[in-house]
């Protein structure tokens, strides 16, 4: 993508500019509606609700709350209502005055005073300027259920509270569709609520988890916020009143903002737009996941800067408590284009705790960056360890290269402990196509790739070729689509001699469609074509051609607490090739919360989730919790543990893997194996990237590596 060119305003050519920006930015919000106004700095121009500070005034924005009860398809009619929670809400400091350190008032009007506070004191408008929220009127509660495939339930036995895991944009646009004509109006904030309920965004359960979203719906100019209480104890930070404050915070930072839009370079909305973006404070500098996008909250998630989790599991902030309840702790608006010391209260970056946030806004590294550009990346410094020659359990990783000329990571230099290396990706000609092609990366002629292909193989490695990738769209539903298929993976394996295939389909490539009840028996026909497919793969290559599955969290385990759409759409596979199947490693790390066979719900990225979520592929389970559909467990050398570098660390990996192998559990586990002895037959841990764990010094491959190579082999 080209990158952009980047114009020096002089200053007077910037101020004419900005002002104008001021003038226009009225007549691009929703006319006639909520009362906003138009704040100008340095860094651009931004619609913000409520009066100027520096006029003053105050502006009483009306609300109604909308009471949504959810109902549960696949949970068999459970609905999640938030009856109870509406008289919590009205008398919470969101619609009630609360003394916070800029006055005793709402939530949302200490937080605009917390930001341009210096701005109203020298308007001498601090007395006056106040954006409050009426008493709200409640409307009638709306009834929505929610599909097989767009939402499910979780319950957990410890708290004995259920969760619900819903869509986010189906929701938002069934709301949009079924509330009551007379419910809207553009004049006024409607706040919708939901019970114990968290969201996936995309349509990907995989994106998860948020508590809700917030904006201007484009085409009644309704002003909302879809938010949920939470009464769900020990399983999530976040409390109360806390989800929806999250959200007020962000509405009266960006009342335009649109969370249907698709924009580009990672931008939020079409609403205000914060630069190129900022970086989480919150996340380890390793991630690759720092770059929030460019919007009051993170891309997908709506995140504020600071919730401590990007992604995989509940948001989760400290908050502030103010009497009974929790409030967000949120960034003052000039967090995000850096003039705190010239407005905020005391210069503070957050509120209400002034301490939430310690380090000013830092943008991200390049337009839309997600700092995975690291071309120019430097060979590490730390050696790879030297493989034991022993082979009690297998290293398995993605490879796609990286870096240019003398620092490019070439095949071969791949290290000592990778048993397994596969090679990332063939991907369809043509989006929505069965025919895949795969490119040599970045210099590579083709025979010098299959020549390093050939010493990896002298070396004793295997070299697999995965099909897909995330956000590929693949389709064999017609006889001649499956011939294409064949034809094209036939080619490429024999051009570079890979030993099989790994299938990284995501959805909506791989999907259980309406009608397709029965995993043993599938009838959509992408599943019912590929599975025949990678039959005659195996019969042509031979016995010791490879098969791998790299299902999604919500392909596999997630086929238990739902079945149909993306949940449990790899469950037929893994059954319809357990005669050839080499082995399925589930990415623990792709996944929203799930629950155990103990009846509990784990959030992914702890040793408790790698042992719940790899025990329900090795002992079965029911799946949509049907007993007439049991899944049956799966042998423990065709089931790996698939991990994410920057999402976790060494320490984790290594308990989970002695924990599943060993049955030797760490200090903490809450999930007890059901066979306490573990399964020493299990196949081992798979890594995306190899790339990953070379750039942070082979801490994976050094540490893991040998832990697994050093565990006997089943007998």
């Amino acid at each position: 993508m080209p990158s952009e060119a980047r114009i020096a305003l002089k200053p007077l050519a910037r101020t004419l500019l900005l002002t104008l920006l001021g003038l226009l930015a009225p007549s691009l919000f929703a006319q006639g509606t909520l009362p906003t106004f138009t704040h100008t700095g340095d860094s651009g121009s931004y619609t913000v609700l409520g009066n100027d500070p520096a006029k003053g005034g105050t502006a009483t924005v009306p609300v109604t709350i909308v009471p949504i009860t959810l109902t549960f398809e696949a949970s068999k009619g459970v609905a999640l209502s938030p009856a109870l929670d509406i008289a919590k809400i009205t008398r919470s400091p969101l619609f009630t005055p609360f003394p916070f350190a800029t006055g005793t008032t709402q939530y949302a009007d200490a937080l605009l005073r917390a930001s341009f506070y210096q701005t109203a004191a020298s308007a001498n408008t601090l007395s006056t300027w106040h954006t409050k929220f009426s008493k709200p009127t409640v409307a009638p509660a709306l009834r929505v259920q929610i599909p097989i495939g767009y939402g499910y339930t979780l319950t957990d036995k410890r708290s004995a509270r259920t969760l619900g895991v819903v869509d986010l944009e189906w929701l938002q646009k069934k709301i949009f569709e079924t509330t009551p004509a007379g419910t809207l109006s553009p004049d006024r904030l409607v706040l919708f609520v939901t019970h114990n309920t968290t969201y996936y965004a995309e349509g990907d359960a995989t994106v998860c988890c948020s508590w809700g979203t917030h904006g201007t719906e484009p085409a009644s100019k309704q002003p909302f916020v879809l938010a949920s209480y939470l009464d769900l104890s020990s399983l999530a930070i976040d409390k109360d009143v806390q989800p929806i404050s999250s959200q007020l915070a962000q509405f009266v930072m960006d009342p335009g903002h649109d969370p249907l839009f698709k924009g580009t370079r990672g931008q939020t909305s079409p609403g205000n737009t914060f630069g190129t973006g900022w970086m989480r404070p919150a996340t380890s500098p390793a991630s690759d996941f720092r770059c929030a996008g460019t919007g009051a909250g993170s891309r997908y998630f709506t995140l504020l800067p600071t919730d401590t989790n990007a992604k995989n599991n509940f948001p989760a902030s400290p908050a502030f408590v103010a009497g009974t309840y929790h409030l967000q702790n949120a960034p003052v608006l000039p967090w995000y284009t850096g003039n705190t010391a010239a407005e905020s209260w005391q210069g503070k970056l957050s509120f209400p705790d002034a301490a939430a946030l310690t380090q000013p806004m830092q943008p991200c590294e390049a337009p839309g960056a997600n700092n995975f550009g690291r071309a120019g990346t430097p060979p590490p410094t730390t050696p790879p360890a030297p493989f034991n020659g022993t082979h009690g359990h297998q290293l398995i990783g993605y490879w796609n290269g990286g870096g240019i000329g003398a620092n490019r990571f070439r095949l071969r230099d791949v290290s000592p402990q990778w048993d397994v290396v596969i090679v990332a990706f063939a991907v369809p000609v043509q989006s929505g196509g069965a025919q895949l092609i795969f490119r040599t990366p970045f210099q590579y002629q083709p025979d010098e790739f299959k020549a390093e292909i050939d010493e990896l193989h002298s070396r004793g490695k295997k070299v697999l070729i995965s099909l897909g990738g995330g956000g590929q769209n693949f389709q064999i539903r017609t006889p001649e689509a499956q011939q294409q298929f064949l034809d094209s993976v036939t080619q490429i394996v024999q051009q570079y001699g890979f030993d099989g295939v790994d299938i990284d389909f995501e959805a909506p490539s791989i999907v259980t469609e309406p009608g397709d009840t029965d995993f043993r028996h599938p009838t959509s026909p992408g599943t019912v074509n590929l599975i025949a497919a990678l039959h005659t793969l195996h019969d042509h290559f031979g016995a010791n051609f490879m098969i791998t599955l790299v299902p999604e969290g919500t392909q596999t385990p997630g086929g238990y607490p739902s079945y149909g759409g993306q949940f449990g759409s790899y469950l037929p596979l893994v059954y319809g090739l357990r005669d050839i199947l080499t082995f399925s490693d589930t990415q623990d790390y792709n996944t929203p919360p799930l629950q155990g066979l103990d009846g509990n719900i784990y959030q992914a990225g702890t040793v408790d989730y790698h042992a719940a979520m790899t025990e329900l592929m090795l002992r079965g389970f029911p799946v949509g919790r049907d007993p007439k559909h049991i899944f049956p467990p799966v042998p423990a050398d065709k089931i790996a543990v698939g991990f994410l570098t920057s999402d976790t660390n060494p320490e984790i990996v290594m308990q989970a893997m002695d924990y599943i192998i060993t049955g030797k559990a760490p200090a903490g586990t809450r999930y007890k194996l059901l066979q306490p002895g573990g399964y020493p037959a299990m196949r081992g841990a798979m890594f995306w990237t190899i790339d990953g764990d070379r750039r942070h010094e082979y801490n994976y491959s050094n540490t893991v590596g040998p832990q697994l190579h050093s565990f006997p082999a089943a007998k």
